[in-house]
């Protein structure tokens, strides 16, 4: 299947997910603000069937959290789920990651970040993404759709990388994006803009 034809179908059905399991209003329902971020927000999602949403709420509790998650959870056809406390961390967030069956029996994950308010992170990641997006030609876009593509998937990469490898390191293909990971190793991937 030809990449860009395979990104636009994924892309369309990932709308369509978020639409369907309607977890936007669920979070807004206990006064959050949902952003969406990431490769579905920059229209660089490829194969990886995965929706990145953050979650921001003025305080952040674990009981708010997980009221949410359960709702959910009764609601949807979850598989799995998984949760990160770090609240007490600098990131003072709670990490959820969701996995949905999606009615054509392929999972879907759900990163969801909750968020504090004000913390030192509020608003990162929609930066990195807006500034992707802007700076996208469609020579990157076809690109990154194609590294995305050739990596095996029993390995994950964060798009992340892919994208400062391609932007900074005029990265082309999968194997030229092992030797940038090698010789440029990420060690906080919320401090890099392009």
């Amino acid at each position: 299947m030809d990449i860009l034809t395979l990104a636009v179908e994924n892309q369309q059905i990932a709308w369509q997910i978020l639409e369907e399991t309607a977890i936007i209003p669920s979070w807004e329902q206990i006064g959050a603000t949902v952003n969406l971020v990431g490769s579905l927000k920059s229209g660089l999602l490829s194969k990886n069937k995965d929706i990145d949403l953050h979650i921001y709420t003025d305080r952040l509790t674990i009981a708010d959290s997980f009221s949410v998650i359960r709702e959910l959870a009764e609601r949807l056809p979850l598989k799995e789920m998984q949760y990160k406390n770090l609240i007490d961390t600098e990131e003072e967030c709670i990490e959820w990651h969701l996995f949905y069956e999606h009615s054509n029996r392929d999972i879907w994950k759900f990163d969801m970040i909750h968020i504090r308010s004000g913390s030192k992170y509020d608003g990162t990641v929609e930066r990195v993404t807006e500034a992707i997006t802007r700076r996208l030609t469609e020579e990157y876009r076809k690109t990154i759709l194609q590294i995305k593509y050739e990596i095996p998937d029993e390995i994950v990469i964060p798009g992340i990388e892919i994208y400062q490898a391609v932007f900074d390191g005029n990265v082309r293909s999968y194997d030229e994006l092992k030797k940038w990971r090698k010789e440029h190793p990420l060690t906080n991937s919320l401090d890099w803009l392009p």
